[in-house]
């Protein structure tokens, strides 16, 4: 007797209720455990918890005569996709997560097809979060190719720490969200001018994050001129796992490189490693054993930087795109 395999839709919504997601965390939360890796970015999560931002496609099994399941309660969501259409210059983007026990039965193809529906112009990048044989395996059924990599970097807060010698001309103060957003703004969007993602950050995108449970405006380092009381750096340190939204992790608390940032236009020598010990000797002081960051691996300054850091490459995500986008 054969396998019979439900039968595998999609849905496209720009509104998710409470219920749905709900479910989708539940989801999360399965394939999370199975894989030892988060499947969902934060971005793709804090607009899952919104539940408005963003094109939200299910992955719908139907039941309906396999094992026996009748009824009307037969539709179960096995697979979620969060597609971002607003990056007009490098085209939309998606991150997918399937349940487990749906692996190997269509459901990423069907969530991959729809999103390249949805998106305005036909492109699609599509993240994944660590590279498996199972991510490569749908990335070369779809013909999509690796187009980028980002490394997740980590270590131990227990091992000893550089002091922060803040640069000549140079005053650190702790952010202030009633004068500093528009500074920060500026300052990220021309250091990281070559990663849209991060660079084009606006303003909503900032305060979205500072009503999050894990915001803490002492563990966020401002750099001036002393001189002009210019913004020309920051370090904004973030907590995993400290309580709050997105944090039901596997793991104890986590302290992390946020962003790290250093004017390109006014770069002054050694202000970057002094405000990466600066947030690392905060995030030891809060009890942490471990921090981790992520970075571009194209990006060898940076990387040069954290590695004389000590910090040492944990894992990779890898964004792919078909050859012809």
């Amino acid at each position: 007797m054969s396998h019979q395999l439900p039968v595998i839709s999609t849905v496209v919504l720009d509104h998710l209720d409470a219920a749905q997601v709900d479910q989708i965390t539940q989801l999360l939360d399965s394939a999370t455990e199975f894989d030892g890796v988060r499947p969902l970015s934060e971005h793709a999560w804090l607009h899952l918890l919104s539940g408005e931002s963003g094109l939200h496609i299910l992955g719908l099994s139907d039941d309906r005569g396999v094992h026996g399941v009748h009824g009307e309660d037969h539709l179960r969501i096995v697979g979620y996709a969060h597609v971002d259409v607003t990056d007009l210059v490098e085209g939309a983007s998606a991150e997918l997560v399937v349940t487990p026990e749906s692996r190997n039965s269509g459901v990423g193809h069907a969530l991959v097809e729809q999103a390249l529906k949805v998106s305005p112009d036909g492109r699609l990048r599509v993240w994944a979060h660590g590279l498996t044989s199972g991510v490569q395996s749908l990335a070369d059924s779809l013909g999509f190719v690796l187009s980028r990599s980002l490394w997740q970097m980590r270590r131990s807060l227990f091992a000893p720490l550089p002091p922060a010698q803040i640069p000549a001309g140079v005053s650190i103060r702790i952010f202030d969200p009633a004068t500093d957003i528009e500074g920060v703004l500026a300052v990220n969007a021309r250091a990281f001018a070559d990663l849209p993602d991060q660079g084009n950050w606006t303003k909503a995108d900032i305060l979205t994050r500072l009503k999050e449970s894990w915001f803490n405006p002492d563990g966020f380092f401002i750099a001036v001129d002393s001189h002009t009381d210019a913004i020309i750096g920051f370090h904004w340190t973030k907590v995993h796992g400290s309580g709050g939204h997105g944090s039901d992790h596997s793991h104890e608390a986590i302290g992390e490189v946020y962003v790290l940032a250093v004017d390109p236009e006014n770069r002054v020598p050694g202000l970057g490693r002094a405000l990466s010990a600066l947030g690392l000797t905060y995030l030891r002081s809060l009890g942490l054993r471990q921090a981790m960051l992520y970075v571009d691996s194209s990006n060898e300054r940076a990387i040069t930087l954290y590695e004389s850091m000590k910090f040492v490459h944990w894992d990779t995500d890898v964004m792919y795109r078909r050859p012809d986008q």
